[in-house]
């Protein structure tokens, strides 16, 4: 049992060290000047192309916005209609309560996806 939890933190170490290592190995052979150059023809030119308010950063900032308030009157609902549950019978309340939380945790798993979303497209931007 020993060694193989030896072999398990020696393999472990492994992978730590290749994913360490693993960016440093990857880099190009280009100049800094010559990447912060080219960076800046690229920044310079999606620039031109947008003007005023057609930024799909705006659109995911709005989608953000939406999403959080959205989710925010989910779970006042959610709250608010469990509570009201569990005033009228109380003997649920246990029953109502383990919902209430299932329900919760699905709407708060579709309001990371979107915000996942929003800004992945905000970035892509």
């Amino acid at each position: 049992m020993n060694l193989i939890r030896k072999l398990g933190l020696v393999v472990l170490a492994l992978i730590a060290v290749s994913y360490i290592a693993g960016p440093v190995l990857a880099q190009d052979k280009t100049s800094d000047k010559e990447r912060n150059e080219h960076e800046l023809k690229k920044i310079e030119a999606q620039t031109k192309q947008r003007i005023g308010f057609s930024s799909p950063a705006w659109g995911a900032g709005l989608g953000a916005g939406l999403v959080i308030i959205g989710a925010g009157l989910g779970f006042g609902k959610i709250g608010a209609a469990a509570l009201e549950s569990m005033a009228r019978q109380p003997q649920t309340a246990g029953q109502v309560q383990t919902a209430m939380i299932i329900i919760g945790a699905l709407l708060e798993g579709a309001t990371f996806f979107a915000l996942i979303i929003c800004i992945i497209i905000g970035g892509s931007a």
